[in-house]
């Protein structure tokens, strides 16, 4: 629904400027062609009178657009206002479980009860990176996101803890070094998350893989399915699957890509069927 308003808000600004650069070409080609009839086509006063209406041209367009900019920007903080309200109510409902879940810990001794609440627990912790993530992809698409100095090793260490409940019996080996960068430290994680999970759903059984970095090249080794030489073009597309029996929907890896392209990351791929796939991501331009 909100990306709905958003194109159709993006739209109807598109058609408005363009009603405007129209209108404002017409009546400078309109004066000018005027002004020639009537004093007289010279080359001397020519480029002086062109020049002269093209630049009054341009503040006619500022005077006349500057509304529609206004409204444009004030959709913008609209909804940035509306993501920290959120985010900020969020708070409040997920606190209280968490207070509460504290106070039954302490008169619940069975082990299955325990259990029962850690899930809880975990699954706030969810919750509220489910709404981090989405105030991340909002706030990227209307505005810039923050750069801070990050170590890898400690975002490929973040990650790999976050799946260790779904990674069933794959096995993870972590060689990755550190390896100072300065950018988008939150994207990053995503990128991460988004190649391990991948890297555990097309996995086989009993699995491995393998993370590493050197010359700053990170690269993610599976011991998968791979993929067929004629979708390895297509593997970056929105909605693409490669087995489409495969629970969810085909977007990770064109979030990984878009990052990439977006952060001066080279991404590469090397797969072959039956025998797994190597992600490698040579982040080197991102050095700090």
């Amino acid at each position: 629904m909100l990306d709905t308003k958003l194109n159709s808000k993006y739209k109807n600004f598109l058609i408005s400027n363009y009603i405007i650069v129209g209108f404002i070409i017409l009546i400078t080609l309109a004066i000018n062609y005027l002004l020639l009839i009537n004093i007289g086509f010279s080359q001397n006063l020519f480029f002086p009178i062109t020049i002269s209406l093209v630049f009054g041209g341009l503040l006619l367009y500022k005077y006349l657009s500057q509304s529609i900019f206004e409204e444009f920007h004030k959709s913008d903080v609209q909804i940035d206002d509306l993501i920290k309200k959120t985010l900020h109510e969020l708070n409040t409902p997920v606190a209280t479980i968490k207070m509460n879940k504290k106070m039954l810990e302490k008169n619940l001794t069975s082990e299955k009860d325990q259990k029962r609440l850690q899930r809880i627990d975990e699954s706030c912790d969810n919750l509220l990176e489910l709404y981090q993530h989405m105030e991340y992809e909002l706030t990227s698409k209307i505005d810039s996101v923050k750069t801070e100095k990050f170590d890898i090793l400690e975002i490929v260490n973040k990650s790999i803890n976050k799946i260790e409940d779904i990674k069933r019996d794959i096995t993870i080996v972590n060689e990755t070094k550190s390896d100072f960068l300065v950018g988008d430290k939150y994207g990053f994680l995503i990128v991460i998350d988004n190649l391990l999970s991948n890297a555990i759903k097309y996995n086989i059984p009993n699995g491995t893989i393998i993370v590493s970095n050197e010359n700053h090249v990170l690269k993610i080794v599976d011991t998968g399915k791979g993929i067929d030489t004629k979708n390895i073009f297509k593997i970056y597309d929105k909605y693409f699957q490669v087995d489409i029996d495969t629970q969810g929907i085909g977007l990770g890896l064109s979030v990984v890509k878009e990052y990439c392209d977006s952060n001066s990351i080279s991404i590469k791929i090397d797969s072959k069927e039956d025998v797994g796939t190597t992600f490698y991501l040579n982040y080197e331009k991102l050095l700090g």
